[in-house]
């Protein structure tokens, strides 16, 4: 998979993510808690049979190789994956109940915060310095978030505060996610590996803190369907198979698209209309993200020797 080909897929990952705004916003029957777990569980089950097939074929070809006595996984391995889905756990989990009590709007904006974090947690941590364009960019999107929500109308309550705090745990899982699944060369074992422990960690402590009925279970089963196979079997998936195949700091950038396809669909959906600030900050976030895509291949373009020379 190429790099465009990578990021192409986290559009698509974006924009399931934006309807999912919608749904998790209108939750009812569930608490936040509960809610996280099952829709985890249901993803985890959902890539299970995709998990033993790469299981299988990762271990015929290490039968067949010169090293037939080698581990498939290490124990650092696993401590690595239970690591994303304690990142992925609290973020979700942060960010649901921060949606609970406050607006699409609100929630769509600050969740952007998380752009800027990626390529400074990347530098911090993993030594990895970015593209120089990836600084004004990551702004560039978050100011074209605070257009698109409507910056100038915005109030801070507690629930943004919960909005807010999932930012740094979504840029650690963003930075992390894509390396483990690179050197594990195992993408969906990472996907189920996450969503297993998240899905657990949520299912445990939802049954301990907040109440549970199979009525509210069927009120909400519709969210946990649309969150656990849509939102998280297919497009968290797909964000660990694409993010093998791009930097962290440029998938954060091509991520933030969800709020612009949140909008859409409030548009198309719910008859919300974008006013010109809107339509501006539209029109930033895309532009932003065609500029990532192309110049760093300015940058690394070849001067002719004959330029040199001359």
């Amino acid at each position: 998979m190429s790099r465009l080909q990578a990021n192409l897929l986290l559009l698509v990952v974006s924009l399931i993510w934006g309807t999912t705004f919608v749904v998790q916003k209108n939750l009812e029957g569930v608490g936040a808690i509960t809610f996280t777990g099952l829709r985890f569980l249901l993803g985890t089950l959902a890539i299970s049979p995709l998990v033993y097939r790469e299981y299988k074929k990762r271990q015929r070809a290490i039968q067949l190789s010169a090293q037939p006595n080698t581990y498939l996984y290490k124990k650092n391995d696993f401590f690595q994956l239970a690591m994303l889905g304690v990142f992925l756990f609290v973020a979700a989990l942060l960010q649901q109940v921060g949606i609970a009590s406050t607006s699409v709007t609100n929630a769509g904006f600050l969740t952007g915060f998380y752009v800027p974090m990626v390529p400074l947690l990347s530098w911090l941590i993993l030594r990895q310095r970015p593209h120089w364009s990836v600084w004004p960019l990551s702004i560039g999107c978050v100011i074209g978030i605070g257009l698109l929500s409507g910056i100038d109308s915005l109030t801070f309550g507690s629930g943004d505060s919960w909005v807010l705090a999932s930012c740094p745990f979504w840029a650690l899982q963003i930075v992390f996610v894509g390396r483990i699944a690179e050197r594990l060369n195992s993408p969906f074992l990472v996907a189920f590996s996450q969503f297993f422990v998240a899905g657990a960690l949520g299912l445990v402590w939802g049954l301990i803190k907040e109440p549970f009925s199979l009525a509210g279970m069927e009120q909400a089963s519709a969210a946990i369907l649309y969150a656990g196979l849509i939102s998280v079997g297919i497009a968290y998936t797909g964000q660990v198979i694409a993010q093998r195949y791009t930097q962290a700091a440029d998938a954060a950038i091509v991520m933030s698209s969800e709020t612009l396809f949140a909008s859409f669909f409030g548009f198309l959906l719910l008859g919300e209309i974008l006013d010109f600030e809107g339509i501006l900050g539209c029109i930033l976030i895309l532009l932003c993200i065609v500029l990532i895509q192309l110049l760093p291949l300015f940058s690394n373009r070849k001067i002719p020797s004959n330029v040199l020379d001359g």
